[in-house]
């Protein structure tokens, strides 16, 4: 599983794999040696690189983001892979404040289908990106206003690229 997160601001790629009895985890690319356990409900213990942390996860009611705390620090995180999030939570949740859409996947922007300016409902296309010989449209998490577009047709672009930004 591969992950758009924004993390105190910051845009990370997370991805998951199973590998027999436990997670394994790469972000942005880079494989990190972790293992962790829910020890209590919201609770979990990380040991990661041979540190071990205790974190406290605590969902943040209507706006899909957590607050993540360790002894000395405190992060706001939320999942920004729409499609895996709206999924758990049967698309009730639409994002807001200002968003950043990014792309899902490796490929190439093939259609722009709105201009900086535009207004876009919750849903609605921005842009097509094509990876793999198929076509996905990106959509808009929230109702609003298209801030910028910093992607153009026929341009390559990574997993987890700002592409535009609705606000």
């Amino acid at each position: 599983m591969k992950f758009s997160v924004s993390i105190s601001g910051r845009i990370r790629v997370v991805e998951l794999t199973r590998e027999a009895n436990r997670w394994c985890m790469a972000v942005d690319g880079l494989a990190i040696d972790a293992d962790a356990a829910e020890i209590a409900p919201n609770i979990f213990s990380i040991l990661i690189n041979g540190q071990s942390h205790e974190v406290r996860v605590t969902p943040q009611p209507g706006n899909g983001t957590l607050t993540l705390q360790t002894a000395h620090q405190e992060f706001i995180a939320q999942v920004i892979d729409r499609r895996a999030w709206q999924g758990r939570h049967h698309g009730a949740i639409e994002a807001e404040g200002r968003q950043p859409i990014v792309a899902p996947m490796p490929g190439k922007i093939v259609r722009l289908l709105v201009q900086a300016g535009d207004t876009v409902a919750a849903g609605q296309g921005l842009l097509v990106v094509e990876a793999m010989k198929m076509q996905n449209e990106v959509r808009s998490p929230k109702s609003g206003t298209v801030e910028r577009i910093l992607a153009k047709e026929g341009q390559p672009v990574n997993a987890g690229d700002v592409l535009c930004i609705v606000a």
